[in-house]
């Protein structure tokens, strides 16, 4: 069974760092490029950092340009999102998701098929 499970979402003061973690199961993400997503009450869900099958990050979304990061360890089958400077509005359900890729250095937001359920990560003094 393909599964995507988040971890590592909390409560974090502004300024503040985390890192967010995303396991896959049921499948290699050796060959997928994987996508960290978010939703804040009342907004639509956005993209926020795209990561090909070689680690390459094709799409950051302006609002974390320079304070997110995505990483992946195909060995442990699980990505990362680093994530600096925290401010209040990046408040949201954090999720990551899957896409089966041909291309080792492509990843669009849009080609995501698999889902993980999300983490919250609440930024606040």
């Amino acid at each position: 069974q393909v599964q995507l499970v988040e971890s590592g979402g909390g409560l974090v003061q502004p300024g503040g760092s985390l890192r967010l973690s995303c396991a896959a199961s049921g499948f290699t993400l050796d060959y997928y490029a994987i996508g960290w997503f978010r939703q804040a009450p009342g907004k639509e869900r956005e993209g926020v950092v795209c990561i090909s099958r070689s680690g390459r990050i094709t799409a950051y979304a302006d609002s974390v340009k320079g304070r997110f990061t995505g990483s992946r360890d195909n060995a442990n089958n699980t990505v990362y999102l680093q994530v600096n400077s925290l401010k209040p509005e990046d408040t949201a359900v954090y999720y990551c998701a899957a896409a089966p890729s041909w291309y080792s250095n492509i990843c669009k937001f849009s080609d995501m098929r698999y889902w993980g359920k999300g983490t919250l990560l609440t930024v606040s003094s």
